[in-house]
């Protein structure tokens, strides 16, 4: 199978189960517990119809947004995920790239694998910076300060993640980082030998943002226990105000998914709010970003910027999310597959072939700019 065989979401992952060793693999594609709320998030979607107009004049097609004072050329952005150099050399490096050729915005994780400041200075496009915020306050400071003098355009604090999610399935390969593999793990990287080629001919993994504060490296430290160990379940509302004063700029919440929790980013000061379960990667069994969009739109979609991720596969998928009112959608498996794929190129189609979709889906919607797309366009099913 070849990257010109790729034609939608399955494709990506198909070809990047392929390239993969799979606790590599099975560390992007699994989720927590039984994985309910993973398959729950794209499934969502499909309890929702769209309704099309017809005779409207669609010749030329407006894909822009403005989101958090950002200005993308289309509806979707790339969201911060965590490794990205262990799924392919180019890492962020990639993403940032093919978000730049396309227009749109790209986040850079607290586990990201290339500095915020060599991309913030091959690009210009909006970056975001997807914090975690660590019992060690001063740690927290620096690296908003860090973020500050990069440049970087959003502050995105995760807040659905202040512990662990329990993902089996890296328990049962032994991932982490460094690696501390089960013997099924390290024979499973054995079968795919150009991956393990491939890095160690590059430059060493690193975690610039990270290295001169958390030793991810000295000892058998998993992504689980970087969760469990050095966040702070104690953080709060008076917290995060906090940090949206020292931040003074354009900040948003990744992880809401209540109206009462909306309504308080609204009160300390929030720009924008992302409704997210970690692509169901933190608490099984909690409702889809798609499922309780209408109801946090209507409660503040006035007066904070209101996006949504998990789940998105398709173009339709972008489209009811913007008719429910969401401002913007973020990608995260959608272009991780294709990264490891393909590296830039793979991410470069991926983004390609979802722009080609939402285009030729208003189109056939009958309209011709994101503003046109409301929920007369759609019918909820009965369940």
């Amino acid at each position: 199978m070849r990257l010109s065989h790729c034609h939608n979401f399955a494709d990506f992952r198909r070809l990047a189960q392929r390239r993969l060793p799979g606790p590599i693999f099975n560390y992007i594609d699994g989720a927590a517990d039984d994985e309910v709320t993973y398959r729950r998030n794209s499934d969502s979607f499909d309890t929702c119809d769209l309704v099309p107009n017809v005779l409207r004049g669609v010749d030329q097609v407006d894909m822009s947004v403005t989101v958090m004072g950002q200005k993308l050329a289309l509806p979707i952005y790339c969201s911060p995920t965590a490794l990205q150099r262990l799924f392919h050399h180019q890492g962020e490096r990639a993403v940032a790239a093919a978000a730049a050729k396309h227009g749109t915005m790209f986040g850079v994780s607290s586990l990201g694998t290339v500095s915020l400041e060599e991309l913030r200075q091959k690009h210009d496009t909006p970056q975001v910076y997807q914090f975690y915020f660590h019992k060690d306050r001063g740690l927290n400071d620096a690296m908003m300060t860090r973020a500050k003098e990069a440049g970087v355009n959003v502050m995105m604090l995760t807040v659905d993640s202040i512990t662990g999610g329990n993902r089996e399935r890296d328990k049962r390969t032994g991932f982490s980082i460094p690696f501390r593999l089960t013997l099924g793990g390290m024979a499973q990287f054995a079968m795919k030998p150009a991956w393990g080629i491939n890095y160690v001919t590059h430059e060493k993994f690193r975690l610039p943002q990270l290295e001169d504060h958390v030793d991810m490296g000295g000892g058998a430290m998993s992504i689980g226990r970087y969760f469990t160990d050095m966040l702070d379940p104690s953080m709060d509302w008076d917290d995060v105000a906090d940090m949206v004063s020292k931040w003074y700029g354009q900040f948003c919440l990744k992880g809401i998914m209540s109206v009462e929790d909306a309504k308080r980013a609204v009160q300390i000061g929030c720009t924008g709010i992302i409704l997210s379960n970690h692509g169901g990667r933190q608490l099984d069994g909690s409702r889809a970003p798609f499922d309780q969009l209408a109801e946090i739109v209507d409660a503040v979609g006035d007066q904070i910027d209101v996006m949504m991720d998990s789940g998105i596969q398709r173009g339709t998928h972008v489209l009811k999310a913007l008719a429910l009112g969401a401002k913007a959608v973020g990608i995260g498996r959608g272009y991780l597959y294709a990264l490891a794929a393909a590296g830039q190129p793979g991410v470069d189609r991926a983004l390609s072939l979802l722009r080609d979709e939402i285009e030729r889906d208003m189109r056939l919607m009958g309209v011709t700019s994101v503003a046109e797309l409301t929920r007369d366009h759609l019918r909820f099913r009965q369940i």
